[in-house]
């Protein structure tokens, strides 16, 4: 079995530059409030623009990299972002009750699928193991025996000439400023979008297509599942990319380096990558998925064991961290892939064992039952 938990997502001359005609509206993608004073030029600022001055302007995906991976100046690379002195939280930081569900979510699809001798748990995402731990803990309560992702996202927005991705360059009034332009002509990118797309910007991530493609054929040939869960949406927004820093929105050209850089997830994009060779389940609400699996029962398990009335209160505010619609309970959602015949049954059957006529439903994306 696999777990995909976290997701975070062309070179023009100088001379091309001068005749690209529209610049990008920022604003859809910083916190709508500009600094008082002016950032000062981070190191990685600096290279970037010595990187566009040499090839032109580059892609959003390219811009996501170097900030989020550069071995020498990237966020990820030189900053600790996780918990309340970081810039962002995750849910495992939240509550290990979010570890503990998804452990007992890997054991009941390991039970609906036979019980195999040979079972492999991968995370991909960052953190600090924080997920893997509690899930591995459930699996030492329940006596079963067993033996860094970063995505990024390419930017395309429709224009009277067809679509057009999204670049990065020099701001031409401020030498040490960057800015969003719009690609003269064609670029890869294009090839992504949809033939039936409605929306007039679109984020396309083929970074991840082609890690649902790899969790897909090994699915489909061994069996297991992928589970996964961001936040996103089923193809229905737009201009979702944006910067946190202090756990506060902060805008993506602004002091780059310092912040961190993400996107929803598109699971409509994740759906048709992988449904030929494997089923898909979801997206639903966290609220939804973990209500499913026993969360208010958990916890209440927790609360009758502890006598600290500040343990209590932790797990409370996890609870509704994790819970509240109005937190991660709505925005965060989940998604599964799992092999044909476990959701439709049926399939690869012989004719001495006839097919089986019903399955199991997947926790999670069904109430689960407690016994």
């Amino acid at each position: 079995m696999s777990v995909l938990v976290r997701s975070r997502v062309g070179s023009l001359g100088a001379a091309a530059r001068a005749v690209i005609p529209c610049l990008w509206r920022g604003q859809c993608f910083s916190s709508g409030n500009e600094p008082a004073e002016r950032s000062p030029a981070t190191p990685l600022l600096r290279h970037l623009v010595y990187k566009i001055k040499s090839t032109g302007p580059i892609t959003v995906a390219e811009y996501m990299k170097e900030v989020l991976t550069n071995p020498a100046k990237g966020y990820y690379v030189h900053r600790d972002m996780l918990g309340e002195k970081g810039d962002f939280v995750t849910s495992p930081e939240i509550s290990q009750i979010f570890g503990e569900l998804l452990g007992i979510w890997f054991i009941s699809e390991w039970m609906a699928t036979g019980k195999s001798t040979a079972f492999q748990l991968v995370e991909l995402g960052p953190g600090r193991g924080t997920l893997v731990g509690d899930v591995l803990r459930v699996f030492s309560q329940l006596g079963s025996v067993l033996k860094n992702c970063d995505i990024s996202i390419h930017l395309v927005e429709k224009t009277p000439q067809g679509w057009r991705e999204v670049l990065i360059d020099i701001d031409p009034q401020e030498s040490d400023k960057l800015r969003f332009v719009l690609a003269p002509c064609a670029t890869a990118a294009e090839a992504f979008i949809h033939r039936d797309e409605v929306r007039d910007h679109v984020e396309v991530c083929p970074e991840a297509g082609v890690v649902i493609q790899e969790l897909s054929q090994r699915i489909a040939v061994t069996g297991g599942a992928a589970l996964i869960a961001d936040y996103g949406h089923d193809g229905t927004k737009t201009d979702t990319f944006r910067g946190f820093c202090g756990h506060k929105l902060h805008d993506v050209l602004t002091a780059p380096g310092t912040a961190d850089l993400t996107a929803d997830v598109d699971f409509s994009y994740l759906r048709r990558v992988a449904q030929q060779q494997v089923a898909s389940l979801g997206p639903i609400k966290q609220q939804t998925f973990l209500k499913n699996m026993g969360i208010d029962v958990r916890l209440k398990i927790l609360l009758d064991k502890s006598h600290e009335s500040s343990v209590k209160q932790h797990l409370l505010q996890g609870y509704d961290m994790l819970m509240n619609p109005k937190k991660m309970g709505d925005r965060f959602h989940f998604f599964a892939l799992l092999p044909h015949q476990r959701v439709h049954g049926g399939s690869h059957q012989t004719e001495a064992r006839p097919p089986k006529v019903s399955v199991s439903p997947v926790a999670g994306f069904a109430e689960l039952a407690w016994h």
